[in-house]
C-alpha cells in the first residue's frame, strides 16, 4: 500500500498477470479435444436413442389404442369365432396392420382371443399384443349370433 498526499493508505494497483500464467498448454488444449472427441458422439448417440424411445412409445400408445378397439368390437359384434382376421388402419398417417386370433382355452369352454398390432419406427418393425377371453356358450356354431 502506498499513502497518499495526506498520508491515506491507498492500495496499489496490482502488478499485470504474467503473460506466461494467461494461456492454456498446447498439452491442456489437446486434452480437452480429446474429452469432447469422446463425449460429443456419446452424447448424440443418447439424444438418438431418447428420439427413437418417444417415437416407439408414442406409437405404441396408438397401437395399444387401437388393438383394445379391435378386441372391444370383436367381442360386442360376436365375430371373433370366424377364424384368424386381419387388416390395417391408417391413424394419424401411419399405418397399423392388425391380427385377430382365437385358440381354445385349456381350462373352460372360452377362447382366447389375441390381437397383435404391428407398427413401424425408425425402419423397424414393433408389435403391441392384447389378449382376453371369451365364452364360447354365448355363441350358436351355425350362426355366430348371440343366444
Amino acid at each position: 500500500m502506498t499513502s497518499d498526499e495526506h498520508g491515506v493508505r491507498v492500495p496499489r494497483h496490482p502488478s499485470p498477470v504474467p503473460r506466461h500464467a494467461s494461456a492454456f498448454t498446447l498439452a491442456e488444449v489437446l486434452a480437452a479435444l480429446l474429452f469432447l472427441a469422446i463425449v460429443i458422439p456419446a452424447a448424440v448417440e443418447a439424444l438418438h436413442v431418447a428420439s427413437l424411445a418417444g417415437e416407439v412409445a408414442a406409437r405404441k400408445g396408438a397401437a395399444a389404442r387401437l388393438a383394445d378397439r379391435i378386441l372391444n368390437e370383436s367381442l360386442v359384434t360376436t365375430n371373433w369365432n370366424t377364424g384368424t382376421q386381419s387388416g390395417t388402419v391408417t391413424e394419424g398417417g401411419l399405418d397399423f396392420r392388425w391380427t385377430l386370433t382365437s385358440q381354445t382355452w385349456p381350462a373352460d369352454t372360452m377362447e382366447l382371443l389375441t390381437v397383435e398390432v404391428k407398427y413401424p419406427a425408425r425402419g423397424r418393425d414393433f408389435s403391441v399384443k392384447l389378449s382376453t377371453l371369451a365364452d364360447s356358450l354365448t355363441l350358436t356354431p351355425a350362426t355366430g349370433t348371440q343366444r
